[in-house]
């Protein structure tokens, strides 16, 4: 009882809700009509109802697959990865780049949410994951979960005072290049 009404009558009031049901009032109906007479747009809401998003911009789609073939390709050429990466700044450039991987798929996971690109949003997460297994397949020998261990860093004199050095531009006798499969 705010503002000096009286109590309110809930029997009228329900009775007049159930009138408007009779009636169907509140159920969908066709397009209301315009105050110049004509019809409403299709598009138009109803008064007091929640407006409808509209879909996505063609070029917002048209980025979103730029943005997912640009992490694709890079996700498909940090396979051919030119340099050792063993250990040490090799190996920090390497888990760098395989970060931009990681990141470029949830740069265009996130554009292809917004654009509701299915397809996209799937080579997205895709992409995600391909990025968490490179990264892992290198840093899990190095926190000793894989049975094989490998270092951070580079070791001070890798050949060993024993060894002589070998001539440059050849490998030396029985070693492998680094970060070969």
């Amino acid at each position: 009882m705010t503002g000096g009404q009286g109590p309110r009558d809930w029997d009228k009031e329900l009775a007049q809700i159930d009138k408007l049901i009779a009636t169907g009032a509140g159920q969908s109906s066709p397009p209301a009509a315009a105050p110049s007479g004509r019809a409403a747009p299709a598009g138009a809401a109803r008064a007091g109802a929640p407006p409808v998003p509209a879909g996505p911009r063609p070029r917002a789609v048209v980025f979103t697959w730029l943005r997912l073939l640009l992490g694709l390709a890079i996700g498909v050429g940090i396979t051919q990865w030119p340099y050792a990466r063993g250990c040490g700044l090799l190996l920090f450039g390497y888990l760098g780049a395989v970060g931009g991987v990681i990141v470029a798929g949830l740069w265009s996971t996130i554009s292809s949410w917004r654009t509701r690109s299915g397809l996209a949003h799937v080579l997205s997460l895709g992409l995600v994951c391909w990025g968490a297994i490179l990264g892992a397949r290198e840093v899990l020998p190095r926190v000793g979960y894989a049975r094989t261990h490998a270092a951070w860093l580079c070791p001070a004199n890798p050949s060993g005072p024993a060894q002589p050095a070998a001539p440059s531009g050849s490998p030396a006798a029985g070693t492998h290049p680094q970060g070969a499969f």
